[in-house]
């Protein structure tokens, strides 16, 4: 008989201290620093046991928005678990298990009007979710998953992309300690450029970014010219296996450089470095997609479950198209 989950909710209530860090996530974005700074004081997890040992995981940000309980992505966190141990035997008596602990994960969640959030790559099983009257998205990201051989991974770039490379190397140079407000600047006109603001607060970034630094998890790419201007600057940040683009930005006036692109190889030879893995942080946007795509980035699915109590439908499709616009981030 399944256990009943063990509901840890030391970020929302103070009740149990919860460690910096924790062996049962799937990437950064779960790390209970990462959600100290994204969700500061608004963050909860759903930890089920067996016996002394931790069988599932489900951190979630959960605040109250016009009247609403709403669960919904914290900023800047691009997925955000169920985290499972790996199972043992024959795969339907693995999947029936998963199916177990995903529906504890859902029986353990708090009341909520709005629930919106985006799970691991990992996890390519929504049936419990379907189950409990969620819906599930596909989206994508894109990554390179292997970087132990930085020769064929050029290799895979398309000519556009060596050839806006090549452009770059001539005007600018990459620079790996580029100010965290030069980043923001170009962040924020970024987004003046599409016709909205940045949907994420400054002192956020500044929170988040003490947090990496103290972790020496993140670098702040800028690609600089002779004459001291900023072409464009991309924001990374990692765990032992996945190294993300996080934040990106690039000038408006000095875009014809092809200094992204150069960013972008300097971020995957970084990678080849410090992690495993490559992650785009991909989007549905077909500009952006294409972007990613010419770098030899493999499309890599992702769930993306809600679900909205009558009253709230309309507050859900609200903030899905208010997402949408946010992942309008340049490229190229």
């Amino acid at each position: 008989m399944a256990e009943h989950p063990t509901l840890v909710r030391s970020r929302l209530t103070g009740s149990e201290p919860a460690p910096d860090s924790v062996p049962w996530a799937n990437s950064v974005f779960e790390q209970p620093w990462w959600l100290d700074s994204v969700a500061p004081g608004a963050w909860s997890e759903i930890v089920v046991r067996r016996g002394d040992r931790v069988a599932a995981r489900l951190p979630y940000a959960h605040r109250r928005r016009f009247g609403l309980r709403t669960i919904v992505q914290p900023p800047l966190t691009q997925t955000l678990g169920p985290w499972l141990a790996p199972g043992e035997g024959k795969y339907a008596r693995r999947l029936e298990n998963e199916n177990h602990l995903l529906a504890e994960l859902i029986r353990g969640l708090p009341p909520f009007d709005v629930f919106r959030q985006s799970l691991a790559t990992t996890l390519t099983n929504a049936l419990p979710f379907y189950w409990a009257g969620f819906q599930a998205t596909v989206r994508y990201t894109f990554r390179i998953e292997d970087l132990s051989d930085l020769d064929r991974v050029q290799s895979e770039f398309q000519e556009h992309v060596r050839r806006a490379i090549r452009k770059a190397q001539r005007t600018v140079e990459v620079v790996h300690d580029c100010p965290l407000d030069e980043l923001l600047r170009l962040d924020a006109q970024t987004y003046v450029r599409r016709g909205g603001a940045r949907p994420y607060p400054e002192a956020l970034v500044r929170r988040l970014d003490a947090a990496c630094a103290a972790r020496g998890a993140r670098r702040i790419l800028g690609a600089v010219d002779t004459a001291g201007r900023t072409h464009a600057a991309l924001y990374v940040v990692w765990d032992d296996r996945t190294m993300y683009a996080l934040i990106n930005g690039a000038d408006a006036d000095l875009r014809s450089s092809g200094a992204n692109p150069l960013l972008y190889l300097e971020a995957i030879r970084l990678a080849a470095e410090v992690s495993h893995a490559f992650d785009f942080e991909g989007s549905m946007v077909e500009p952006i997609a294409r972007f990613f795509r010419g770098f030899g980035g493999r499309q890599v699915p992702y769930l993306l479950v809600t679900k909205a109590r009558p009253r709230a439908k309309p507050v859900l499709a609200a903030w899905s198209a208010r997402a949408a616009v946010g992942r309008l981030r340049h490229r190229g």
